[in-house]
């Protein structure tokens, strides 16, 4: 602190400083010999440190560099001072122009003040931008600069320029095939994100180094349904709707209800409980009483001893047939499987003799079943164009289609102003997703509260009091 006060007077003290502030005296900056304290002790660095001189002198500099662009001792006069002359002679000379002639002229454009206060109004410089000038790897690259002029001032070649010198030379005499201009109409059409294989190419090789373009499948350009984005309401659901189409309307709406009601009639069906497999009390008691009666045991010997005799003759029959068969009878069982087989083979040739006669009834018989065959895959492809009307399983949720927008004949409004709006637009576009297969039908999460809720009492004087 001390060297820059002392800096400061030796500043301050010279002829050839000049103050911007008018109130600042440069022998006021000029500190008068103060009282010597010992400063040995940190309780009287701030109590004896007088910077208010220092911190003026700094202030006037900077001010100085803020309106002039550096000190004013080191200004030149021609920048600080200019000589008037007076109004120049051809000023003089020049005539007023005439009251008629002259063009209405408005004031000068002035800036704005928002505009004047968005100005920079200091003269210093911005501070130079240090990483503008630094270059990445600046230091390898000029140790590699130096080595290659070291390697040329001992005739050194490098590897790169050698090789390109041993590069056989290309002949300019032969002229290359003027290629076709490329503005003629009649020129064939060039896509260049179109990706083809060069014909050259063996189709094998390529297919085995997976080098050839994927096949594309002929799936992906059908879309997934045949519905349109948007349907078109029937004409019944109009705000004014003619009598017969709205009548069409309500009656479609009928059906969907009627067949709603019929599936909830059949599951109910299904799930009512059955009078006759309710239980007694009779048929109680004798759940109760079954296995106490003594009768029943007889029985059930009975029963024991029936199977135990079957068994017996089961195993006399295993016995018997067990037994090693005589040659008489191995003969005698070939020659009959032989007589079967030609009797088998006498019979389908008589049948394919008879078939001969038949060849009329074969005939109609084998149109018949073209015939049916035909139908048959009429039907199907129609089912198959069907079903790409109807949405398909995608998920585990089936789809579950709107209910039609219907208002009863009460309900019409005579005019748009009366009209009430139904259904939800961001819905409909939601089901129309569903419905075209290009999302699948989906429930709206539940929220499971994962942690318990823990209730905490607190015992508080406050709340006793």
């Amino acid at each position: 602190m001390a060297a820059a006060r002392r800096l400061k007077r030796v500043a301050a003290s010279q002829a050839g400083f000049l103050t911007l502030k008018s109130a600042v005296d440069p022998d006021d900056l000029v500190s008068s010999r103060r009282k010597r304290v010992n400063k040995n002790k940190k309780k009287n660095w701030n109590k004896h440190s007088y910077i208010n001189d220092v911190e003026d002198f700094l202030e006037d500099v900077r001010h100085q560099e803020r309106t002039t662009g550096g000190l004013l001792s080191e200004k030149s006069d021609d920048s600080l001072f200019f000589l008037d002359v007076g109004q120049s002679e051809k000023a003089e000379q020049k005539a007023p122009e005439p009251v008629e002639g002259r063009k209405r002229r408005g004031k000068a454009p002035r800036p704005l003040r928002i505009d004047l206060i968005l100005q920079r109004d200091s003269l210093v410089p911005p501070p130079k931008d240090v990483l503008a000038y630094q270059q990445p790897n600046a230091k390898k690259l000029r140790r590699i600069a130096q080595k290659a002029e070291q390697l040329a001032a001992k005739g050194v070649v490098p590897r790169r320029q050698k090789r390109l010198l041993n590069r056989r030379p290309v002949d300019r005499t032969v002229k290359k095939s003027a290629a076709a201009a490329n503005n003629n109409p009649d020129r064939n059409y060039y896509d260049i994100w179109e990706e083809k294989v060069k014909d050259s190419a063996d189709p094998w090789y390529l297919k085995q180094t997976c080098k050839g373009p994927v096949k594309r499948p002929e799936k992906l350009s059908q879309k997934p349904s045949v519905i349109p984005a948007v349907e078109v309401i029937a004409p019944g659901g109009s705000y004014n709707p003619d009598f017969l189409s709205h009548q069409a309307l309500l009656r479609e709406a009928h059906e969907v209800e009627v067949k709603k009601q019929k599936q909830e009639a059949k599951l109910e069906k299904q799930l009512a409980v059955n009078r006759e497999d309710t239980a007694t009390e009779e048929t109680n008691l004798r759940e109760q009483v079954e296995g106490l009666v003594e009768e029943d045991d007889e029985k059930i010997g009975d029963e024991e001893a029936a199977p135990n005799e079957d068994d017996e003759e089961a195993a006399v029959a295993a016995i018997a047939v067990a037994e090693k068969k005589t040659e008489k009878q191995r003969r005698k069982e070939k020659a009959e499987k032989i007589k079967a087989q030609r009797r088998l083979a006498s019979r389908r040739q008589i049948d394919q003799k008879q078939q001969l006669f038949q060849l009329r009834s074969i005939k109609t018989s084998i149109k018949h079943q073209e015939h049916e065959t035909e139908t048959k895959q009429i039907k199907r492809k129609a089912k198959q164009e069907a079903q790409k009307a109807q949405p398909r399983r995608l998920g585990k949720l089936k789809f579950q289609a709107t209910d039609l927008e219907v208002q009863l004949s009460d309900e019409l409004a005579g005019s748009l102003r009366q009209l009430k709006p139904e259904g939800s637009i961001l819905k409909d576009r939601f089901k129309s997703l569903q419905k075209r297969n290009i999302i699948e039908p989906r429930e709206r999460a539940k929220f499971k509260r994962r942690l318990k809720v823990k209730y905490v009492e607190k015992r508080a004087f406050k709340e006793i009091a």
